[in-house]
């Protein structure tokens, strides 16, 4: 009795301080949800609060005006940010996914440059938004003669948040039991195989994550567009990804910057439009998200 009974007491006494560090831990953490959902929530209330007047069917059925801003639309910022996202989802998801594939399940870590692969694309991650605009100036609009166009936003925007893409994926992947892969490797199956039957859809709820913060960033930026030279009053729809264009942010920002109270308002609804936009992307993305995790 006394040999087990040491181990116990040596147990009780090593966790004995735990649960009132656990309980205070606990409590930072719910008061730092709260504090981040008042926030929110305050800055939801006042946008509509602010925006409600032009909160109808004009909003997003008329173009955009300087010389009527009561009756001023946003349709070409909405078609413009919706061109972007979609073309930015095409070319960033199955390029950083690919990329993560690549180094998670057959890059070798001893090789020197794959370490440095690995280095960049977490530095490329840090980067500011406005370095990529510059980029993609000089780059893409320039060298490469694309002009101020849907592609070359859309290429810019998806440099800016493919790095985001490829490390969430990375992790998503990595946090694969081994077991699956052993299992099916014993089972007969080939690398790839186990990869993209029992890999990827054990990863796709971490992965859609990794996706709804890079597109959630992508939707909101203005920096690099305002590198590109991209007009903020355009009065009409993209036709193509060789049309100019404009997005929510910069009709936003090419509001506020008039002194008319008209002008308020009106950037105000076109917020509640893009948060709009945004949470129903979102939702989309858990769904999905929730949909694997049920069925793993």
């Amino acid at each position: 009795m006394a040999i087990l009974s040491t181990p116990r007491s040596a147990v009780q006494l090593a966790s004995k301080g735990r649960p009132l560090r656990e309980h205070l831990f606990r409590i930072a953490l719910l008061a730092s949800l709260a504090i981040a959902i008042a926030f929110l929530a305050m800055l939801i209330v006042y946008v509509v609060e602010e925006g409600w007047p032009r909160l109808d069917s004009t909003l997003w059925e008329n173009q955009p005006s300087i010389r009527r801003p009561e009756t001023a639309g946003i349709q070409s910022g909405i078609f413009g940010t919706l061109w972007i996202i979609g073309l930015t989802a095409l070319m960033a998801l199955p390029t950083g996914i690919l990329a993560a594939i690549y180094l998670e399940e057959y890059a070798d870590k001893t090789k020197w440059y794959n370490r440095l692969i690995e280095l960049n694309i977490s530095n490329l991650a840090a980067v500011p938004s406005i370095v990529y605009g510059i980029l993609g100036l000089g780059m893409i609009a320039r060298w490469m003669q694309f002009g101020f166009t849907v592609m070359t936003g859309a290429l810019t925007v998806s440099l800016l948040v493919l790095p985001i893409v490829i490390i969430s994926a990375r992790e998503a992947i990595r946090a694969v039991p081994p077991s699956i892969r052993e299992g099916s490797l014993a089972l007969g199956a080939t690398q790839w195989q186990t990869i993209y039957r029992q890999v990827l859809p054990a990863s796709v709820p971490g992965i859609a994550t990794g996706s709804i913060l890079a597109l959630s960033r992508a939707i909101g930026e203005a920096a690099p567009f305002l590198m590109l030279g991209a007009a903020t009053l355009v009065r009409f729809n993209p036709e193509g990804v060789w049309s100019t264009f404009t997005v929510l942010p910069l009709q936003i920002y090419s509001f506020i910057a008039r002194p008319q109270e008209e002008f308020a308002i009106l950037a105000a609804a076109a917020i509640v439009i893009l948060l709009a936009i945004l949470l129903l992307m979102n939702s989309v993305a858990i769904w999905l998200r929730n949909r694997y995790q049920k069925r793993w």
